[in-house]
């Protein structure tokens, strides 16, 4: 599915769906609670869709209604899958279940689909490997899934890698279920806001984590029991990114409404970062909305990423709108999502006219030239996909963005919601 995109300008409400993170982080301990949790304004995307199959595969149990998911959970006692467990797209499921396996007897073998297969898993197999679990690849010379799991692993001294903080999320999670005191021993954390976020989850639903050294260390004694979810999904801030750009680079006054200031989700930057570049957006905290007039002149500034790595598309694309350099460091781990994002924004925005210089963990845009409409490709990537989608709403002719179906991977009905406030996205078969 291809989207056409002319230059046009946008108004009016947008409600933004349910958080992703938060979703599958309900869902998770909402698994591993018992009886039933009640998550309410879930994201119903494809990611999400997953953590509940991933969920069901480890006994658990999902009656989805209306704009509520019912689930029964396990307390904490996972049952050993009946099949291969399938985590689609989503690399927070997939790490998170390797760590869920891990404290079962018996084997799990865990895939996804063709860019899960693709992503870097070495360092958490081993760190599972310490604590007298199994866990290996089953293609021993590529870092990545299918693996192998077979529990149960005890309580021990862990020692993780920590810039893909899915994989301490996902020990984090798992580690109360033991019995005894696990210290997990963090090197290189980055992404700390997710990691914040699942720290919340825990503290909120019976179980405490005490953490050390700026998020180095940990201390979780077990066992502890989860307590059922009965939470409302907050807006998803990573997905807020794509309107705010689009009504921020148009003659456009949009209000997003749905938005929550204080949430702990780190993406809310965003907001901050665009004020400081010379954005003209109007934050209301206390009722949970903010109104943007688009079209004002942007400044490139210098932005570290390192927390905040899923902003790197949105960003990248304001940096070209935006005058003068607009550089973004600590991408380190943005390399390491769906797919490389550096290289995959320089690819595309260089079809567009863009000049952009890329190092290992920095990216430099020489903004302010103006987009040309063209054929730009998603690669599958869904922050990609609606990154590109926004450029074409200040692309000098025609842009067609390839495969942005992907779209509903972290925000289903992206093109329509678009449409409704007037970006006349045209999809084609």
């Amino acid at each position: 599915m291809k989207a056409i995109i002319k230059k046009n300008n946008i108004s009016g409400k947008v409600m933004v769906p349910g958080s992703k993170s938060h979703t599958i982080r309900a869902v998770i301990i909402a698994t591993l609670a018992e009886g039933e949790s009640i998550i309410k304004n879930p994201l119903t995307s494809e990611d999400c869709k997953s953590a509940v199959r991933v969920a069901e595969a480890f006994g658990a149990t999902c009656e989805m209604k209306n704009n509520e998911w019912i689930m029964q959970g396990v307390n904490g006692k996972l049952k050993v899958p009946d099949n291969v467990v399938d985590c689609g797209n989503s690399g927070t499921t997939t790490y998170i279940a390797c760590a869920m396996a891990a404290t079962i007897e018996g084997a799990t073998v865990i895939t996804g689909d063709e860019q899960i297969r693709r992503r870097p898993i070495n360092t958490l197999l081993e760190s599972i490997s310490e604590t007298g679990a199994t866990a290996f690849k089953t293609r021993p010379s590529i870092d990545a899934p299918p693996v192998v799991i077979k529990g149960p692993m005890e309580a021990k001294n862990i020692r993780l890698e920590g810039k893909i903080s899915p994989q301490v999320s996902g020990v984090l999670i798992s580690a109360p279920l033991l019995s005894g005191t696990t210290v997990v021993d963090v090197e290189n954390p980055l992404e700390i806001s997710y990691v914040k976020m699942t720290l919340d989850w825990m503290e909120k639903h019976g179980v405490h984590v005490e953490h050390k050294d700026d998020y180095k260390r940990y201390v979780i004694k077990g066992p502890q029991k989860y307590s059922p979810v009965n939470s409302v999904i907050p807006s998803d801030w990573s997905g807020v990114a794509f309107p705010l750009i689009g009504a921020v680079m148009t003659n456009s006054e949009v209000t997003i409404d749905g938005v929550d200031f204080n949430d702990v989700q780190g993406d809310k930057a965003i907001v901050d970062i665009l004020i400081s570049m010379g954005a003209d957006i109007t934050k209301d905290v206390e009722n949970h909305r903010m109104t943007i007039r688009g079209g004002k002149p942007l400044k490139g500034i210098e932005v570290d990423c390192k927390d905040i790595p899923d902003t790197l598309p949105a960003l990248s694309v304001i940096g070209a709108y935006a005058s003068g350099e607009m550089k973004m460091t600590g991408l380190e781990v943005v390399r390491l999502k769906e797919t490389d994002r550096v290289a995959v924004m320089q690819e595309e925005l260089s079809k567009m006219g863009v000049e952009v210089e890329v190092g290992l963990d920095h990216m430099t845009i020489k903004g302010g030239r103006g987009f040309q409409g063209t054929m730009v490709e998603s690669h599958d990537d869904h922050r990609v996909a609606m990154a590109l989608m926004m450029a074409g709403l200040v692309a000098e002719g025609e842009t067609i963005v390839n495969d942005v179906e992907c779209a509903n991977i972290s925000f289903p009905n992206f093109i329509n919601i678009m449409n409704a406030i007037g970006a006349n996205i045209e999809i084609l078969s």
